[in-house]
């Protein structure tokens, strides 16, 4: 069964969202007070909804707690945001996405039960980051403060090397959770005997220290 998907606040960031959902085929409906946007999007989802979120009556009546996931994107309208979350969550909706503003927002969200907070701008900026500071590592994902994935471009130093044979893990604490070869084949939890070829791109799990050991010395 697929899941379904509500996003309320279809500015920059809920409406690309909205697009990426759309394009994945899943179930998304579009809510926004401002009719404009809600027309600019409603190609994007199954249905879209001129609605103000922060009325309970209006929640209810869309029957937003059947949603599997709603994201909450309101912009610069903390108050909006923080009253939406709080709603959703005692409407008995299961996993509530809030992008957050700053850390006092996030501080906010966190006291009233947001399952997931977001910060796009903080996020695009670590990535950026680390794209420009290492000329290996090709994109990063944050999962925690302590733990990240890193996708990281293997180089003619372990080229022809089994993973068995690196003992990447035992050197350095990390994972490696797949490998995407040249020919775009890509090895999903790949065998110990698995080979790696100069460029292919190994997607690698771990303490972000240890990460950064293996970016350096590892690849």
């Amino acid at each position: 069964m697929k899941k379904s998907f509500a996003i309320i606040g279809l500015g920059r960031f809920g409406g690309t969202l909205c697009k990426e959902l759309n394009r994945r085929n899943v179930e998304v409906m579009g809510i926004d007070k401002n009719s404009q946007r809600v027309n600019e999007y409603s190609t994007y989802a199954t249905q879209t909804l001129v609605l103000d979120a922060t009325v309970e009556g209006n929640l209810q009546r869309i029957g937003i707690r059947n949603f599997d996931h709603v994201f909450v994107s309101h912009g610069d309208d903390l108050q909006s945001s923080i009253l939406t979350t709080l709603l959703l969550k005692e409407l008995g909706v299961k996993k509530v996405w809030v992008k957050a503003k700053n850390d006092y927002h996030h501080k906010v969200l966190e006291k009233i039960g947001a399952d997931h907070i977001i910060h796009p701008e903080s996020e695009m900026a670590k990535r950026v980051a680390h794209h420009v500071v290492s000329e290996k590592i090709i994109d990063y994902v944050e999962l925690s403060d302590e733990y990240s994935i890193i996708e990281v471009i293997a180089t003619q130093k372990i080229s022809g090397k089994s993973l068995s044979k690196l003992d990447i893990r035992g050197r350095f604490g990390v994972t490696v959770v797949a490998i995407k070869k040249k020919d775009k084949n890509i090895l999903v939890s790949p065998s110990a005997e698995s080979t790696i070829d100069k460029e292919d791109v190994l997607v690698v799990i771990g303490n972000n220290e240890n990460l950064e050991r293996f970016e350096q010395a590892g690849v």
